[in-house]
């Protein structure tokens, strides 16, 4: 195993509302597991608001309270799938660039594709 150099954000804040970071090179490690299905159950919840959303913005009987409500809600799953779009776009590693062709511009390998 290669020494792990980048902190991992995890998908919860600290009790002073402060970022909470895990550096480890276990990727399958307990709280690496933890954090990974955390990730998914705010990306559900996310999805399922989103339909939501949908359903109240398009009830045009909807209250000025049930609005404030959905905002609310919104806002906080966009902070968590945020926090998740952060921590996985950290934890992405870069594509090794090639040069191709006779006008030497740089294409991203095969290898960049899986």
């Amino acid at each position: 195993m290669t020494a792990h150099s980048e902190l991992r954000l995890l998908p919860w804040s600290g009790p002073d509302g402060k970022p909470c970071y895990l550096s480890t090179d276990d990727n399958n490690s307990h709280l690496s597991r933890l954090a990974d299905t955390t990730e998914g159950i705010q990306l559900d919840l996310a999805t399922d608001l989103v339909t939501r959303a949908l359903e109240v913005l398009n009830d045009e009987k909807t209250a000025p309270e049930a609005l404030r409500n959905l905002s609310a809600d919104l806002v906080g799953a966009l902070r968590d799938t945020l926090r998740v779009a952060t921590s996985r776009g950290q934890r992405l590693t870069a594509p090794q660039l090639s040069t191709q062709g006779g006008d030497g511009t740089p294409l991203l390998s095969t290898s960049a594709f899986g």
